[in-house]
Formats: structure tokens, C-alpha cells, sequence
């Protein structure tokens, strides 16, 4: 059996396990168990009702978080010529076209998203078995592939706040929306916007209860189960 810590132990007993708890509730227990050293994030962990095996089902989206991450995110961009000039003038961390390519190719991955311009996209297909498995890879879905002209807006949005969520194999979705150092106030519109956000992904194929259980946590911490009802619409 797994033993947890002292820490870990004082805040679990805050929790009422049976219980379900509304989004303002769990957020004021987020701030009481949080308890590592370092800045803890604001971990949210769903149980789809999908079935990840259908293509009609899946869900992903996008979402601009109101009150950033609280996180500095590292951004490489896959472009030359203009895309380039423009990518560099709005802050990216790496820009590049061939030379990129073939970094990333020989092992480079010191970033946390990846943009490409479509005309690009062609070649770092190639970075597939590299990117893929990291979830670095461009996509239209993730919206990480935009014509030069939209780089700059891009780049702001993904510095501000902007996290993709997705169903993994087993119709989970497992996200970061900030930091418990966030006030109250900036912990519940982020939370809002998520549960908004995934609320209006929902696929026209899933019938039946869309979200079967939501669980909020501060980095290594007690799960916070939600009302599902209260929380996000069906």
C-alpha cells in the first residue's frame, strides 16, 4: 500500500472525500492543501463519458485562459522569410526553417509548443516521431499552424494564457490551469473558462452524460471531487 507524507496526510484530511464539492468551494481548499516548496499548479483531471476509440467523439479544443498559467512558456516557431522576421519581433523563443528542422531532428526539443506556418508544415511532418510522442506537433486542431500574418497574435495568446485540452486513450483530460498562488477570484475564472470551453466541445456523437467526473488538485495534493452539474454543462 502506498504511504504518503506528513504534508500530504494534514491536507487529505481537509478534503471530505465523499463529498462533492462547487467550483467556488474546492477553490477556496486549493489554497488550505497546497503544500510543496515550489509554486503548485492547479491540476483539473476528467472522466469523459466518450468512447476514445470513435473518431466522432473525441474532444479537444483550445482555450484562452483569463489569468495566464502562471508558467513562462518557451515557443518555437517553424518559418522563414517573412513568418521568420515576423516570429522574432513578436518574442518566440526559437525561430527557424531548415536549420530548425534539422535541430529538432538531432534532438532538440527545449520548448513547450511548437507553431508552424502552413507553408513549412510539408517538411516538419518530418519531426513527427520527435514531436509527436511530446505532444509538440503542430495541428490545426491545437490551432499551432497560422499564416505568418497571424504569428504575432498567436504568440501573444500562447504567452497569455492560451492551453489546449484534449481525451487521451483512456477519455481522460488532464490539464494545468494556473497557479494556487493565484487569488480566488483568478482561480475561478480560470476554471470557468476551461469547463466553458470543454462544455461547448462537446461532439454531436455522444449521447448520454458528457463529463462522468471532475477532480481538481494543487501539485501532489488531495483530489477536490466537483459537482459535475454545478461545474460544467451537459
Amino acid at each position: 500500500m502506498r504511504k504518503h507524507g506528513k504534508k500530504y496526510t494534514a491536507a487529505a484530511k481537509l478534503v471530505d472525500r465523499s463529498k462533492e464539492y462547487t467550483v467556488d468551494e474546492a477553490v477556496s481548499l486549493l489554497k488550505k492543501t497546497a503544500y510543496t516548496k515550489f509554486p503548485s499548479t492547479i491540476e483539473v483531471h476528467m472522466r469523459m463519458g466518450i468512447d476514445p476509440k470513435q473518431a466522432d467523439q473525441l474532444v479537444r479544443g483550445v482555450v484562452s485562459l483569463p489569468n495566464g498559467t502562471g508558467k513562462t512558456v518557451r515557443i518555437a516557431v517553424f518559418a522563414d522569410g517573412e513568418g521568420a522576421q515576423l516570429a522574432q519581433d513578436a518574442g518566440a523563443d526559437v525561430v527557424g526553417g531548415d536549420d530548425l528542422i534539422k535541430k529538432v531532428q538531432e534532438g532538440f526539443t527545449d520548448f513547450d509548443v511548437a507553431v508552424a506556418v502552413p507553408q513549412i508544415m510539408g517538411k516538419v511532418g518530418r519531426l513527427g516521431k520527435v514531436l509527436g510522442p511530446r505532444g509538440l506537433m503542430p495541428s490545426p486542431k491545437a490551432g499551432t499552424i497560422a499564416p505568418p500574418q497571424d504569428l504575432p497574435r498567436l504568440i501573444k495568446e500562447l504567452r497569455g494564457g492560451r492551453v489546449e485540452f484534449k481525451v487521451d486513450k483512456t477519455a481522460n483530460i488532464h490539464v494545468g490551469v494556473g497557479k494556487v498562488s493565484f487569488s480566488e477570484a483568478q482561480m475561478r475564472e480560470n476554471l470557468r473558462a476551461l469547463f466553458d470551453a470543454i462544455a461547448k466541445a462537446r461532439p454531436a456523437a455522444v449521447k448520454g452524460q458528457y463529463v462522468h467526473s471532475i477532480s481538481v488538485c494543487a501539485t501532489m495534493g488531495p483530489g477536490i471531487n466537483l459537482n459535475v452539474n454545478e461545474a460544467i454543462a451537459h
